[in-house]
């Protein structure tokens, strides 16, 4: 897995579904991006993470820069749609992208630098992987991790350029665990994408952990060592709620 994934336009999209009914009404718009176009901020960058909360990979951050004169329907906060809707818009929403680009950090490095710095340094990477300079930039939430940036709450579904990097974080992240599947059996990577459910407790509770858990959590002290080294943090992380 390399550091940064990015791409600029190219190819050609793909036939996307239609959006279910419970998510017409719930279109991320472009109010927040027209106000800094006006105020002469040219580079608006939204910025998003995916997988923090999980037990095993990276921690990925999505950056993009969205157009101001044409439009993707359909894209949504990442979280809102299926599997197949979300690798069914990909390639759709990098293509319409300006500049996009999705920074990791290894699971290595969460255990090291633990959650936060981890999620800074996958956003720098993100930002330097889009080969422009932001004038301005969004996150989702109310906790500012690229530093300087406008936080916006639930940001991934009302603002556009957040929920394309949202769903371009997401899918990058989830094809890399479904690459990775078969080097790590018995894990259900392909399905789970590392992310806590009680049927990858089972397996951990079974296995211990593989090469590419993050091997801080608290609940793993817990858990058979197949003579893997425990990672101890002075402040263990302490383990999130299911997330996706």
């Amino acid at each position: 897995m390399t550091a940064v994934t990015s791409a600029h336009p190219s190819g050609s999209p793909g036939t996307v579904p239609r959006l279910r009914p419970s998510l017409k009404r719930q279109s991320p718009g472009l109010t927040v991006e027209r106000e800094l176009w006006t105020a002469e901020h040219t580079i608006v960058v939204g910025v998003d993470e995916v997988g923090r909360g999980a037990w095993a990979g990276p921690l990925s951050v999505g950056a993009a820069v969205v157009p101001r004169g044409r439009r993707v329907y359909k894209i949504r906060d990442s979280k809102m749609l299926t599997e197949e809707e979300r690798e069914a818009m990909f390639e759709r929403v990098s293509e319409w992208c300006e500049n996009w680009a999705v920074g990791h950090a290894t699971h290595e490095e969460c255990d090291e630098l633990g959650m936060s710095d981890a999620q800074r340094l996958a956003a720098r990477r993100a930002l330097e992987g889009l080969g422009v300079a932001a004038d301005h930039i969004l996150v989702d939430g109310n906790w500012d991790f690229v530093g300087g940036a406008q936080r916006i709450i639930r940001g991934d579904r009302t603002s556009l350029s957040i929920a394309a990097a949202s769903m371009l974080a997401k899918v990058t992240r989830d094809r890399i665990m479904r690459s990775i599947a078969d080097q790590y059996p018995g894990y259900n990577f392909e399905a789970n994408k590392g992310y806590p459910c009680p049927t990858h407790k089972a397996q951990l509770q079974a296995m211990g952990p593989s090469a590419i858990h993050r091997r801080s959590w608290v609940f793993m002290d817990h858990l058979p060592w197949n003579g893997l080294h425990r990672f101890h943090r002075p402040e263990p992380q302490l383990e999130l709620p299911f997330d996706v």
